[in-house]
């Protein structure tokens, strides 16, 4: 990682930073204590830092708690290509298997959610235990977009304002990334974020390449609607006990 990346991503704690080779590309991690595996999937448009308060108690419970960059995101590698739901999927099967586990309890938020449970469908017998948070099964939100239009389909509208070219990395950059803040804001509960996570994430925003990264995954879950693999991403887990949450983020 560059050194302005540096600073963006390697905030200190009770957790120990490393890179992880996984499906072909490296990934940042922070990782803390021993014991079975957690691996933390964080969501759109936030990094690693998302779980800092779960990696300092998962690990004074017994657990061993692994919070990755998403490929393109903040210390992560920036490929031109691999943002739809199964490489991302292949992306954390392989990130369980390069910390020499069979399988593990895996936690998403958001976007991260999304691949959690497309990595369930695909992988399921690397996943112990699926806990979903803030978002819904990949069948039933397809669904509830055209059901719902007012509803989900509404709230669904950055994702399809994502798919224009170049215009939204403007404009989710211009002024400092300020609009990171406003969507964290306006998809949480009142009183967050206070203005210095604000400005952490907008920090990480600004690493060159996130942007673009981070909207390529819009862009492919606009594309990929229709695709063959979409039913297959879609059934049902098999294997993997699950929870899911429609909690708004609070704290994160």
């Amino acid at each position: 990682m560059a050194g302005g990346a540096d600073a963006a991503v390697q905030i200190g704690g009770p957790w120990n930073h490393r890179s992880v080779s996984a499906n072909g590309t490296r990934f940042h991690a922070a990782e803390a204590g021993d014991g079975p595996l957690v691996l933390l999937l964080h969501g759109f448009p936030e990094f690693w830092w998302t779980w800092r308060h779960q990696l300092a108690v998962l690990p004074e419970a017994g657990f061993r708690a692994v919070a990755v960059d998403l490929r393109g995101y903040g210390g992560s590698d920036k490929p031109p290509r691999g943002y739809d739901l199964v490489t991302a999927a292949a992306d954390a099967a392989g990130l369980i298997r390069a910390q020499g586990e069979a399988n593990a309890i895996v936690v998403g938020h958001g976007l991260g959610g999304l691949i959690a449970w497309t990595l369930a469908a695909y992988y399921p017998k690397v996943v112990r235990r699926l806990a979903v948070i803030s978002m819904g099964h990949p069948l039933r939100m397809r669904a509830s977009v055209f059901t719902d239009p007012l509803g989900q389909g509404r709230r669904s509208g950055y994702a399809l304002g994502s798919q224009l070219p170049i215009l939204p990395e403007r404009h989710l950059l211009r002024d400092g990334a300020v609009q990171v803040g406003r969507l964290l804001e306006k998809w949480s509960a009142p009183g967050w974020p206070d203005p210095q996570t604000e400005q952490i994430y907008a920090r990480a925003m600004r690493i060159p390449s996130v942007a673009h990264s981070a909207l390529e995954y819009h862009r492919w879950l606009a594309r990929s609607c229709t695709a063959p693999w979409t039913a297959a991403c879609c059934r049902r887990p098999r294997g993997a006990p699950g929870a899911t949450s429609r909690a708004r983020t609070a704290g994160a």
